[in-house]
Order: C-alpha cells, then structure tokens, then sequence
C-alpha cells in the first residue's frame, strides 16, 4: 500500500481500488495530534486505518514530536501499541 504525506495539508493518504482513505492532523507544542482517520467502507476491514494511523505517528517520532489523539480511532491504536504512546 502506498501512503502519501501531503505536509502542506497535514493528510496522509492511500488510494486503494478508486477509494482514498486519509489521516488528518495538526501539529501544536511539540505534539502531532491525528484529529480524524477516515476510510470508506468499500476498503475497510484490510488495515488500511491501521497502516496510515502508523505512518503518521512514524513521522511525528521522526521528527521529535510526540503523539497524541483526538480521533477515537487513533486513541485506541496508540492504547495498543506502547511504544509509539510513550515517546
């Protein structure tokens, strides 16, 4: 799956099968926020939410940002996954 960073929009996205799915966040006192991760019900079920909920937060610890989550989704995912939560 290929992912794309658009900084200048604060999305990461994929296209899968004509579908695009998208992370959206906001960066504010050292801390990247993922405010919604959206994935159309036609490419649900496949990790895509997972994958792109990951790239974000890969990129926010790249660049010395710690993660946060607004977006229920992400919430939970961070919840799982410790080491990307404790940074």
């Amino acid at each position: 799956m290929e992912i794309i960073h658009d900084p200048n929009r604060k999305i990461f996205s994929t296209i899968i099968n004509g579908y695009t799915g998208y992370v959206s966040y906001q960066i504010k006192n050292g801390k990247l926020d993922i405010l919604h991760t959206i994935v159309p019900p036609q490419i649900g079920g496949q990790g895509v939410a997972s994958q792109l909920v990951k790239a974000t937060y890969d990129y926010a610890i790249d660049n010395h940002l710690k993660p946060i989550a607004t977006c229920s989704y992400a919430a939970i995912w961070l919840q799982r996954h410790p080491e990307y939560r404790d940074q």
